[in-house]
């Protein structure tokens, strides 16, 4: 016996039955024809409609519909699904599979043959970005349609949508709608079961921001440590830093720590920056970011987490260039070019009789017998024409290192002109 009626949650009763009911997705445009779908990879962050854009096609369509989880089921369901399959490409079959970033490689290699016959329609929703996650082949039978975050003003909409369902208002001032949508972080799935609890309630007056924040849990960051938002929020950090921008490098650096980044790899990646964005325009910037690794090694979280914050902070503040960098990659590509061309003799060391006989060592200077510590020899192959690879900025540091740079380019000058 049924003690209670099992009732949909609210998000699938305001489901949008139609293309235009779609809020905050201008996707409607992407298909073509109802009666011509193809196969399709919906990406997008979680609760942006892509399942309901999936059921909408469904429905339009008129195909048989059948509907898995990547998460819940293995092969074995769908290879019974599969045996349903007619063959005939009149009787096609939509799938719609959720999450489908959760299948193996062989797992999805099954789909190839069906989908090359025309008798199933692939729609797989996913969190992640396709091309890392899915096979090139069953990529290339797909068409990839992009769902973007949802707005406030999106959320705000999907709000009112439920107010008019329920017919009822939710009971909150307008300080703590608002609360509610940004709590929301772009998730419509998220914002419907939290406005399907609110209004519920039984509430003598409107809950303020801290009467939600009581009884609503804040959505959990989305967040992949090893896909694609790592890489976005590392190059957001990373690009902000170089563009001198302190408070944004703060707020992302923060964004990765909240998220639950490793701290660690943070901090490897401004020993990266030090290296390549600052380098010698200040020097004790590649000293500060290994000071807060050894600071945050000492402390672990969340007191080490302040040193690189401060990190953050001087990276951002200090002179920048990638002259070494530069010189770094171009001196690299020259000497894999080159190949193996043998140091001038007169440099090498003479160690033994043989050597002193070839003339290794012949005619060296030894710079600090010179006058100002400086021969102006050429130390490159005798094969090859002098390069020149490091051009240090007017910035910082390397502005007086430039000036040491330009004396000896000076002298050497002079040297070959004697």
């Amino acid at each position: 016996m049924q003690l209670f009626e099992q009732v949909p949650p609210l998000a699938d009763r305001i489901r949008p039955r139609e293309l235009d009911e779609l809020i905050g997705q201008p996707v409607g445009n992407q298909v073509l024809s109802f009666e011509n779908l193809q196969s399709l990879i919906l990406w997008g962050p979680p609760g942006s409609g892509k399942t309901s854009f999936a059921k909408i096609l469904a429905f339009k369509s008129n195909l048989k519909f059948e509907e898995t989880s990547a998460v819940m089921h293995a092969t074995a369901k769908f290879k019974s699904i599969f045996d349903g399959l007619s063959g005939d490409p009149s009787q096609k079959v939509i799938l719609l599979i959720d999450e489908i970033h959760h299948l193996n490689k062989s797992q999805q290699d099954i789909f190839l043959p069906h989908l090359e016959n025309g008798s199933l329609i692939l729609i797989g929703t996913t969190t992640e970005n396709p091309s890392f996650e899915l096979r090139p082949a069953l990529l290339s039978r797909c068409k990839v349609i992009t769902f973007n975050r949802l707005q406030l003003e999106d959320l705000e909409k999907i709000l009112q949508r439920a107010e008019n369902f329920m017919q009822k208002e939710l009971p909150l001032t307008a300080e703590a709608r608002q609360h509610l949508c940004l709590m929301s972080d772009g998730d419509g799935r998220y914002l419907l079961n939290r406005a399907e609890e609110l209004l519920l309630l039984h509430v003598k007056e409107k809950l303020t921001v801290d009467g939600l924040q009581k009884i609503a849990p804040k959505r959990a960051i989305v967040y992949d440590k090893s896909q694609e938002e790592h890489y976005n929020l590392i190059s957001a950090l990373h690009k902000s830093l170089r563009g001198s921008d302190v408070d944004a490098a703060l707020y992302w650096a923060n964004r990765m720590l909240t998220a639950g980044e490793n701290p660690l790899y943070i901090i490897r990646r401004l020993i990266r920056f030090a290296s390549e964005d600052i380098g010698l325009a200040d020097p004790n910037a590649l000293l500060q970011a290994i000071a807060a690794h050894q600071a945050y090694t000492m402390l672990g979280s969340p007191e080490g987490e302040l040193a690189i914050s401060n990190a953050v902070i001087y990276m951002a503040t200090a002179p920048k260039s990638n002259a070494g960098y530069v010189a770094y990659n171009q001196s690299k590509k020259c000497s894999e070019f080159y190949g193996s061309l043998p140091p001038p003799k007169k440099i090498r060391n003479a160690p033994t009789k043989l050597m002193k006989e070839m003339k290794y060592g012949e005619g060296y200077v030894y710079d600090h017998d010179a006058e100002n510590a400086f021969s102006g020899d050429n130390f490159f192959p005798d094969e090859l024409s002098r390069k020149k690879f490091y051009h240090p900025v007017e910035r910082g540091f390397e502005r007086e290192v430039k000036k040491r740079v330009d004396w000896w380019d000076k002298k050497r000058k002079e040297k070959i002109l004697k």
